[in-house]
């Protein structure tokens, strides 16, 4: 059984560079791995690795700047979720594109997932989901709006689009574990909107904490590695990934005539071209052959 820990923090890191390499030291030596992303404005990524060493890899994120009372949610995968570790530099932890938002200068205010259901049956509330279009097609919370965007950085210019339907709304936003909404209620509340809450800790903390019995989250939770999906409880969902595109599939989304293993599915069948399609063969070959070794092809 492999823990997988899923963390972010908004802090200021006057010199990423610098805390990558031994960030990334400590990660390779205790066989932790998954994707850590560093930025001025802080941390972000899911991790996976036996309970020692990730409790060694937190205690060192903990020292970093800011970073002292890190959070992060845990659950479990029955298989190693990542293929290998990557520790990034990037311009953001969770890319929006918008250079004025900074949750360090205030957010929606925190519902714990206890208090959420109430908060999102309340009439005057509009629930929003903050996360792409593939995210929410496997699940999502009952009666949330759905801004089909295949990109964060959609976010911004969809509101803008459809700012006025809010008029005299308190607005509601949620995401898998809380980072795009950090930046999508401050970004509302930098756009004049007065009242905006996001859940605390995201999908993963209420699907942890609430009881299936009094929940109002619908279908599974996509997560960024292996497993594909979660559910109640955080138990490993019946989803795969179609490697071709990357979209997440049932069981019997297998057995339509769109889908070749590596190659296409229902969602990206017309979407390559006859060319993609034979690279993507001698790919899924390659990856065959590499199994019957007995060894592990970057590409599977």
């Amino acid at each position: 059984m492999f823990t997988v820990a899923a963390l972010y923090r908004f802090t200021r890191f006057d010199d990423p560079a610098a805390l990558r390499g031994p960030l990334e030291a400590v990660c390779r030596a205790e066989g932790v791995t998954g994707t850590l992303l560093l930025a001025s404005e802080g941390i972000n990524g899911t991790i996976a690795g036996s309970r020692a060493g990730l409790d060694t890899v937190l205690a060192h994120i903990r020292t970093l700047p800011g970073c002292a009372d890190l959070e992060w949610k845990e659950s479990t995968a029955t298989a190693p979720p990542f293929a290998r570790l990557k520790v990034r530099l990037k311009r953001e932890i969770v890319t929006m594109g918008q250079p004025q938002v900074d949750p360090l200068a205030g957010t929606g205010r925190y519902v714990d997932p206890a208090e959420w259901n109430a908060l999102i049956a309340a009439p005057d509330v509009a629930v929003i989901d903050t996360r792409n279009d593939y995210e929410v097609e496997i699940g999502t919370f009952s009666g949330a709006i759905d801004p089909e965007t295949a990109s964060f950085r959609d976010f911004p210019a969809w509101w803008q689009a459809n700012r006025a339907k809010f008029e005299g709304k308190r607005i509601a936003m949620f995401c898998t574990g809380g980072i795009r909404c950090e930046k999508s209620t401050n970004y509302l509340i930098g756009q004049g909107v007065e009242e905006v809450f996001h859940l605390k800790g995201g999908i993963l903390k209420y699907l942890e904490e609430v009881p299936e019995e009094d929940s109002l989250w619908q279908g599974d939770c996509f997560v960024f590695d292996r497993r594909v999906s979660v559910g109640h409880g955080l138990r490993e969902g019946p989803h795969v990934l179609c490697h071709a595109c990357r979209r997440p599939l049932l069981p019997e989304d297998r057995e339509r005539p769109e889908f070749e293993e590596g190659v296409a599915c229902h969602h990206c069948s017309a979407e390559t071209s006859p060319a993609d399609k034979l690279r993507f063969r001698e790919r899924q070959r390659q990856i065959g052959l590499a199994r019957e070794r007995g060894e592990r092809h970057l590409g599977g």
